[in-house]
Order: C-alpha cells, then structure tokens, then sequence
C-alpha cells in the first residue's frame, strides 16, 4: 500500500500521533547519536548560542524570505505542483494557535537537533542536506515541492555553516513552519 493511500485511512488524530511519534524518534535519535558521536554532551551544547541579533538576522528573516518564496511558488503554479496530498492541511487546519505553535516548536527543534547538530557536524553540509530532504519523501513526486524542501534544507545548512548556532536553525525552520501553518489555519 502505498503511502498517500496509508494517510488517507488514518484520522486526523491519528496523523498527528504519527507526526509527533516521528519527531519524538529525531530527537532520541539526536541525543543517543550525540552521546556516541561527540567526545562529550557539552561540545554538543556549543551549538546553542543566544545570541539574539544572530537569531533574528540569520532564522527569523531569512524564515519570512522562505515563507515569502513558498507564497509566491503558490500563486504560481497549480495546486497539484505543490500539493503534499493535504496532509500539511490536516495537521493545520482547525487547529488553535498554541498548538501550531507548539507542534512548530517540537518539529523545529527535533529536526534541527539531528540534522544540524549531529549528522551536518558529523558527516558535513550536503550530506545533512540531502538526508533532511529525503525525509520529507512525500514531496519526491511533486517537483515544485522538492526544489523547495531541497532549497530550504541547503540554506538552512549553510546558515548553520555560517553561524554555527543550532538556535538560528531552529528558529529559521521554526519561523517557516509556524508561519506557514498558520497561513493554512485562516486560509479560506
């Protein structure tokens, strides 16, 4: 059964458990890889610097620009071009603001923990780059979704091998989902 079948079966319920079981797996997997991989937990740590004008200047605008991009992807081409068979939709959709919020956050930072933090500092850029786009596969059959995850998964990269602040990440990739999110909320 193929898998755009397998969500079409599920409840909404019951693809949010999934999205948040996924997550919940990148994170453990982040912290367990990190144990082995890295010398010490608090090399790891390194990675998470407040620095607020980094945040702002290299997650929060660049997250808008992404978001601005994705928009104008969207008025022009068809809907089936980027259409991920509305699963984005189900998990938004209806849904209070804390939660998209929230859901944003989990998915940000537990992304962002394996990606960035342990498979980009380990086995470098492109290859992170790569693995991050492969994950999202159900974008794989819509071109117009694929450009976009690979772009955003190879600037998101390089704004880590810019700064070298997972918090940048996590607030860039955050910024693009909760916007995004939202803008599937209240869309009407």
């Amino acid at each position: 059964m193929k898998q755009s079948e397998m969500i079409k079966l599920m409840s909404d319920e019951e693809l949010k458990k999934q999205l948040l079981l996924s997550q919940f797996i990148f994170a453990v997997l982040a912290i367990v890889l990190s144990i082995f991989l890295f010398e010490n937990i608090g090399e790891w740590l390194l990675y998470l610097n407040w620095d607020i004008q980094e945040i702002i200047y290299y997650g929060i605008i660049p997250g808008l620009i992404i978001v601005f991009i994705d928009i104008l992807l969207m008025l022009i081409f068809p809907k089936r071009f980027y259409d991920d068979g509305g699963i984005n939709e189900r998990v938004f959709k209806n849904q209070s603001i804390g939660y998209i919020f929230i859901l944003s956050l989990v998915v940000a930072i537990s992304e962002e923990l394996l990606f960035r933090g342990v498979i980009q500092t380990t086995f470098g850029y492109v290859f992170a780059s790569f693995i991050f786009a492969l994950i999202h596969f159900r974008y794989l059959k819509k071109p117009v979704l694929l450009i976009s995850v690979l772009f955003v998964s190879f600037y998101i990269g390089y704004m880590f091998e810019t700064t070298g602040n997972l918090l940048v990440t996590i607030t860039a990739h955050f910024t693009v989902d909760f916007v995004l999110g939202l803008l599937i909320r209240f869309r009407k």
